[in-house]
């Protein structure tokens, strides 16, 4: 482990800190930290910076109710810079965005960006919007009868792919019926976040468990 007394604070005595979610890995904030705002940050497990704007700290969420839990800190190679791994309570950015960063300034016409956060929202567009010709308006028009129906299907040659061991073909299935289910979580209104959370949730418990199996096996 890194001592803060190791870290290289600028002349300012600050050292910047990228703020990223920990379960959608998005980077949400850049902000800075002092030596007082990180211990802040450590003792509370909360993240606290330092407004250059201002000349104060502040916690993150204290006013908003926005905190944000610390995951993780990470400093660079040069230990000058900090990546802060964060799980949010609400909005990063003071604007009401999830994260500060959402200016496009280049995006390139040969490589292209893919997300399931972006698919995401690709399918959430096609909700509200129904353009015709498209097949993802075509379920959503038919109903969650037929959005399930097609993931039983999609279930089922996933099976058959991998009972074959033929893992191109699994792969192919397996993107089927990933897209499928987003579809029918934006139908329902269950967000990429709600399966993260609960499976994180779900690391926890199996980390007790097996921590509680090692000590079983050492007791025996």
């Amino acid at each position: 482990m890194v001592n803060i007394n190791e870290l290289k604070f600028d002349e300012k005595g600050l050292i910047p800190a990228i703020v990223v979610d920990s379960l959608s890995k998005k980077v949400l904030t850049l902000a800075y930290m002092n030596k007082e705002s990180l211990e802040i940050s450590l003792k509370k497990g909360l993240t606290c910076f330092y407004s250059r704007s201002r000349n104060e700290l502040w916690l993150k969420g204290e006013t908003s109710g926005n905190y944000q839990h610390i995951v993780s800190i990470t400093a660079d190679c040069d230990k000058d810079a900090l990546v802060v791994m964060v799980e949010k309570d609400g909005p990063a950015c003071h604007t009401g965005s999830d994260s500060c960063f959402t200016a496009p300034v280049f995006q390139s016409d040969e490589l292209s960006e893919f997300s399931l956060d972006g698919l995401y929202e690709l399918l959430e567009g096609r909700k509200e919007n129904m353009p015709q010709g498209s097949y993802t308006t075509y379920l959503f028009e038919k109903g969650i009868d037929k959005i399930l129906k097609k993931i039983g299907e999609e279930s089922t040659e996933v099976i058959i792919a991998g009972k074959a061991d033929d893992k191109k073909e699994t792969v192919y299935e397996i993107a089927d019926l990933a897209y499928h289910i987003m579809v029918m979580m934006v139908e329902m209104g269950i967000s990429l976040e709600d399966v993260r959370k609960e499976l994180a949730s779900r690391h926890i418990i199996d980390h007790k468990v097996k921590q509680e199996k090692m000590v079983s096996d050492n007791e025996n």
